[in-house]
């Protein structure tokens, strides 16, 4: 299993994906990532598990395009 998750900071939104949740979130809060750079403080705004990778990466890239971003927002 594969999960793409959604970051939420106090002025960016950060999409990724991952086979270790728990350890990404920690790699992001250590301050490691270069995501974590940008978005500072944040919550975990949103989590979906997939099969594989294949369809994780079309499922972030759903969710980085127009459409995701509106389906976001409304979470």
């Amino acid at each position: 299993m594969v999960t793409v998750y959604v970051l939420q900071g106090t002025k960016k939104r950060y999409i990724g994906i991952t086979n270790n949740l728990g350890r990404r979130l920690a790699e992001h809060r250590s301050g490691r990532t270069k995501g974590a750079q940008v978005i500072g403080k944040f919550r975990l705004l949103h989590t979906e598990k997939l099969p594989d990778y294949s369809s994780a990466r079309k499922r972030e890239k759903f969710l980085k395009s127009g459409q995701g971003r509106e389906f976001l927002n409304s979470l």
